[in-house]
């Protein structure tokens, strides 16, 4: 079952990015990798699917029974995020706000919830400590944790792993891989191609050119070839 389909889908804020309109559809348990030159409107993309703002024109559907806003999103962190004065419980658990509604306060189940997604992250020993105080890797662990109570079906993710030394940024991504395997569907805009190739079931490549379909497609297109050469990726 499809869990979005964008069909004739045009993006931006007064007047389309891109020239072409972008059509895709992303399936429970799939792992679409989205990749594309800067300024291609990747992100301004993840934001139109979560109706952060809304589309120029064209359609999104979302599954039966299923909303944009029950889906995780882990947006690019910025310095002020970094340095966010809270809790690593108290991170976590902002998650949770689109479940609890109107309520001023969280329940026993929501509470329980986040407390499963920090242990599901590995960061169970760090519950009561200050979210500023961990280290870049530690931090997305902890808004992935967050994102993943919003939702139990669809993570979108952008550029998750940007900032990260090579050690920290290969554990996000078996971590991520992990929950795809679990899964849970994947929507990451990376400009790392390689990793790409690894993991994603499918490509969407926005810009000037467009394209979307399976990983393996993509890697023997003439987009493919020209983006990445030999599978060697940019940076």
């Amino acid at each position: 079952m499809s869990l979005i389909k964008c069909t004739e889908l045009q993006i931006g804020y007064n007047a389309p990015i891109l020239s072409r309109a972008i059509d895709f559809s992303v399936e429970e348990g799939d792992y679409l990798t989205i990749v594309g030159e800067n300024g291609a409107g990747k992100s301004t993309l993840m934001k139109t699917i979560l109706r952060l703002i809304p589309a120029l024109s064209g359609e999104i559907s979302y599954g039966e029974g299923f909303s944009a806003n029950e889906i995780g999103y882990l947006p690019q962190q910025t310095v002020v995020q970094r340095d966010f004065p809270a809790s690593v419980k108290e991170v976590v658990l902002s998650g949770c706000q689109s479940l609890a509604g109107m309520r001023p306060f969280y329940s026993a189940e929501e509470k329980n919830l986040a407390i499963e997604n920090i242990r599901r992250m590995g960061m169970e020993e760090y519950i009561n400590h200050s979210y500023r105080k961990l280290s870049g890797g530690q931090q997305q662990r902890v808004l992935l944790a967050r994102a993943l109570c919003a939702t139990k079906k669809l993570l979108l993710l952008d550029e998750p792993v940007a900032g990260l030394d090579p050690g920290a940024m290969m554990d996000l991504y078996e971590l991520i891989h992990k929950l795809n395997d679990e899964g849970v569907a994947i929507i990451m805009i990376s400009h790392d191609v390689q990793v790409a190739f690894r993991y994603a079931k499918h490509i969407l490549h926005v810009g000037e050119d467009m394209f979307f379909g399976t990983a393996d497609e993509y890697m023997i297109s003439d987009m493919g070839k020209r983006f990445a050469p030999a599978k060697g990726g940019v940076q």
